[in-house]
């Protein structure tokens, strides 16, 4: 037997910073939502999925969501748990209605009745959910699935082998030779915590990175306002020059195309130093250029023929979203990644009364932009059918068939 159809003006799939924010948002404007979350809490990327030392990168002024700013007395960088507080108030002050360990199986927009049908799964008790919303907003984010990379041999690795999304602090790491692949900011981060606790640490390091400090990038947001990429670039790199002289002596190139530019362009993001560099620079963490081949036991092959032996290894290699495997929509909003396939600022908005926020590699920072523009998007669009005369049966008549905004 088909499920009853829980009809919602909005539906938000996902409850990190974004969802919680378009929630909020449209709260602020008396639009009703309903945000259905994977996971068994609101923000489990921050609760469930972070090391313990974990503290934002960008200053709080950047770290804030729309209506809420953070509190005069909190610190600069706020560490994890006291953004996770601030998540939680940020949920209960502006009423935020949620719907936990509700997977998600697929969303297609019905145009017969101008509606989006919602399949989910309650992980609680297995059954299947059915949703009607007018509106659609995609909140998953990039750190939706973890990637590890399939290494031959890896099966037969005696020690312990963990994902960054599992990885907590480096207690009984102390002594032993751990070898952490990925050099993005959770793997240069991870490593700096090991090396701190003792562990003999190695990082693999393959690609072209930046490098810089969190005094540099907050002055980088702050010249956003005033200069283009490029000036930008320039005067970051003067900073970099001068507070860490020339990384690539010791295995960290830096790309050709400048740092903000990069972030503006690319997938990648410059990683923030928390005091790993100094320890490479010592010695204390050993750069590997060579990307893992093989393992076989103990010993790590690396794809220049160096072999080293280690006891346990951390895959610091990203996530993946999973967007596009549910949302069954050909408008082009969500591309093969799973990101936003159209360039900022023309990225939030699709067909059909489809949206996506944070999806576009902005931080938190986007996603409150992102937020209060699908928001003001949606209310205006009800005060227009609100407006419209509707025939006997309640339907919109004067071209209920067409798409509103």
């Amino acid at each position: 037997m088909a499920a009853a159809q829980q009809e919602e003006e909005v539906i938000i799939v996902g409850a990190g910073p974004s969802g919680l924010a378009v929630a909020a948002c449209l709260s602020l404007r008396g639009v009703g939502s309903l945000v259905l979350e994977r996971d068994d809490c609101v923000a489990s990327l921050w609760r469930h999925r972070t090391y313990d030392r974990v503290r934002l990168h960008l200053s709080k002024r950047y770290c804030a969501l729309p209506h809420a700013p953070h509190a005069d007395d909190a610190p600069t960088y706020l560490p994890r748990d006291d953004f996770l507080r601030y998540l939680d108030s940020y949920a209960a002050r502006f009423g935020v209605r949620s719907r936990v360990r509700r997977e998600v199986r697929s969303a297609r927009y019905d145009a017969a009745r101008d509606r989006w049908a919602v399949e989910a799964v309650d992980l609680a008790t297995g059954r299947t959910e059915m949703y009607s919303a007018r509106h659609l907003v995609a909140a998953a984010g990039e750190n939706d699935e973890k990637v590890v990379p399939e290494v031959p041999g890896m099966e037969t690795f005696p020690g312990k082998v963990v994902h960054a999304a599992d990885y907590r602090s480096a207690e009984g790491f102390k002594g032993k030779s751990v070898l952490v692949v990925g050099s993005g900011n959770s793997g240069m981060e991870i490593a700096y915590d090991l090396a701190v606790a003792g562990a003999t640490t190695s990082i693999v390091v393959r690609s072209e990175l930046h490098l810089v400090s969190k005094e540099i990038w907050n002055v980088a947001m702050t010249l956003y306002r005033y200069l283009p990429a490029w000036a930008i670039d320039k005067v970051v790199l003067l900073m970099c020059g001068v507070v860490f002289g020339d990384t690539g002596r010791y295995g960290l190139r830096r790309p050709a195309v400048g740092p903000f530019t990069m972030k503006l362009t690319t997938p990648a993001y410059p990683v923030v130093d928390v005091g790993t560099f100094a320890k490479i620079r010592s010695g204390e963490i050993r750069v590997l250029r060579a990307g893992l081949k093989s393992v076989r036991g103990s010993d790590a092959e690396f794809a220049d023929g160096q072999r080293h032996a280690f006891d346990a290894v951390v895959f610091a290699t990203g996530y993946r979203s999973t967007t596009q495997q549910w949302l069954k929509s050909e408008d082009g909003l969500i591309g093969d990644d799973g990101m936003a396939a159209r360039s900022y600022p023309e990225h939030w908005k699709g067909e059909n009364g489809l949206y996506c926020a944070g999806m576009v590699r902005r931080g938190i920072y986007g996603s409150y932009e992102d937020a209060e523009h699908i928001a003001d998007d949606i209310s205006k669009q009800m005060q227009r059918r609100s407006s419209m005369p509707a025939d006997d049966d309640g339907h919109i008549s004067n071209g209920s068939a067409l798409r509103l905004g």
